[in-house]
């Protein structure tokens, strides 16, 4: 071997001693540093995403419950509401509220709505509101001068062709203010009292008036079904009224109890 063949012989072996330990460091699970700190910030951002997840997650369920009880909370509102619907139905239906009148009579209460500015007249259901300022001094229950010929006209009405078949409901209403006055509250002690003894009035001054006593009934429901709200003059005077039910001969809520007085007379 020449001298030149055996120097090259020997560089490749020195060449071989520092490239067999580098390789060797790789192979037993060193990797260079740049390379680790990119994985340990890695790690670190998946565990950031992580646990971001974890919380939103969280917070997605908790929106989830809440607006499942929402949820609960608007249908038990919807349930309640079309079970008073319904009763609304069936009182409506029970109580024969379609109007009964004849077109003649309904024309005649419509034009008492418009000459008496303290009456209100559904010519849908044939039921007249009456103004009790209109029928009564305040805390009275005798009608005043200015409503005995308002009540005899709506006799007329009642009294003619085939009205006079119809039954008539009077039910007195009140506002919310208690008595007060101790000369009203001694004939009066509520406000019960107060709208019974007034819707008896409007139905004596009818019976005055000529309406057979037999088709006629009388309540009060005191102040608990207003119209208006309470809070202001105006709207409450609204609640202060006498209503005149028009109802058919075969009326549900009334006629059995009717029938069963008429066979006793």
């Amino acid at each position: 071997m020449s001298q030149s063949l055996r120097n090259r012989w020997a560089a490749w072996c020195l060449l071989g001693l520092f490239t067999v330990p580098l390789t060797g460091c790789m192979h037993n699970g060193f990797v260079p540093r740049t390379t680790h700190r990119q994985s340990q910030y890695r790690a670190q951002q998946l565990w950031g995403q992580n646990k971001s997840m974890s919380q939103s997650a969280a917070q997605l369920q908790q929106q989830n419950d809440q607006l499942r009880g929402n949820l609960d909370i608007a249908n038990k509102r919807i349930d309640n509401l079309n079970a008073e619907r319904a009763q609304m139905a069936e009182r409506f239906k029970n109580t024969g509220r379609s109007n009964p009148l004849s077109g003649d009579a309904t024309a005649r209460f419509k034009d008492l709505s418009t000459r008496f500015p303290g009456i209100s007249f559904d010519e849908n259901t044939g039921v007249a509101k009456l103004d009790s300022d209109l029928l009564f001094d305040s805390g009275s229950d005798s009608v005043a001068k200015k409503g005995e010929g308002l009540l005899r006209e709506i006799a007329g009405i009642l009294n003619r062709g085939d009205t006079k078949q119809l039954r008539v409901q009077i039910v007195g209403h009140t506002d919310d203010r208690p008595i007060a006055k101790a000369a009203t509250k001694t004939r009066h002690p509520t406000n019960w009292h107060l709208s019974t003894n007034r819707a008896n009035s409007v139905l004596l001054e009818l019976k005055k008036s000529g309406i057979d006593q037999r088709r006629m009934r009388s309540s009060g429901a005191g102040e608990f079904e207003p119209i208006a709200s309470n809070k202001d003059t105006n709207a409450r005077a609204k609640n202060r009224r006498v209503e005149i039910y028009v109802l058919a001969p075969d009326a549900s809520d009334v006629a059995g109890a009717w029938e069963q007085d008429h066979s006793q007379n």
